[in-house]
């Protein structure tokens, strides 16, 4: 691993303070990184990037520009995040300005909000470029809207992971249980069996359809679907792997349709 403290990166003009671009790289399909993002890649001289970060995305900025990996995945960090905050704020306060990627949108379970808050507290100029979110890619590509009139009059999104005890998840079951809504775990690979039982035990039907979404809008996208009752057991059989998202509610039931016309225009457009 890159031994950071001895790296060149903070050879530049100490006397001004570099600034800092936090930027979402959106769900994995480098066509779905926003303008604004794109510019900024463009423009970037040193990049700060996390593990969903695609190499197409990297690929935008300029060849010259310095690469750091910093990603984090399931329990195998190359920085823990209180470093990666600190070798951010040491960058800067050396000269530096960087981008620091991240996918998804970093203010959606991708700690943007405490960089910001630390970039803040620290006084170095920061702007934040929104990313499309993990959950709106996924929902798009795998046919499940989020939201609709019949199905869900709200959408909430959760956090799947263990406590710092990794006895039990942390969540407002009875909150997360209500009908008529729409709910999307990040990061729940590991604890499914967990937040399904959790789920059933505060009050949700058992039949209620539920869907996981294996690297959302990537060309090897897997979608899974069932019941909160049986995606566990759907998810082990098929080897399910990180990054993926659960979609829990009546809205899954909709994805038989339009995930079928959904691939009746690819293909039309394939023999075009």
């Amino acid at each position: 691993m890159t031994d950071f403290t001895e790296a060149p990166y903070l050879l530049a003009d100490p006397s001004r303070c570099g600034h800092v671009t936090l930027l979402g790289a959106g769900p994995g399909d480098p066509e779905l990184l926003t303008l604004k993002g794109a510019k900024a890649l463009q423009r970037a001289s040193l990049l700060l990037y996390d593990a969903l970060v695609s190499e197409e995305v990297l690929a935008l900025a300029p060849p010259t520009a310095e690469r750091l990996y910093v990603g984090k995945q399931a329990s195998r960090h190359a920085l823990p995040q209180e470093q990666i905050i600190e070798l951010m704020l040491r960058l800067a306060r050396s000269g530096r300005s960087l981008v620091r990627l991240k996918g998804g949108d970093g203010y959606i379970f991708g700690r943007g909000g405490e960089e910001a808050l630390a970039l803040a507290e620290a006084g170095v100029p920061f702007d934040v470029i929104p990313g499309l979110s993990a959950a709106q890619g996924a929902g798009a590509s795998a046919g499940i809207p989020l939201t609709h009139r019949d199905h869900a009059g709200a959408l909430v999104f959760a956090t799947g992971h263990l406590r710092a005890d990794r006895q039990a998840v942390d969540l407002d079951w009875e909150a997360l249980a209500r009908p008529r809504q729409t709910l999307v775990i990040y990061m729940g690979v590991g604890t499914l069996p967990i937040i399904c039982r959790e789920l059933v035990a505060h009050g949700l039907a058992a039949d209620t359809p539920a869907a996981i979404v294996e690297r959302a809008t990537m060309p090897d996208e897997r979608c899974l679907t069932g019941t909160v009752t049986t995606l566990p057991i759907l998810a082990a059989l098929q080897k399910v792997r990180t990054p993926a998202l659960i979609v829990i509610g009546s809205v899954v039931g909709l994805r038989p349709l339009l995930a079928q016309r959904r691939r009746e225009v690819r293909e039309l457009q394939a023999c075009a």
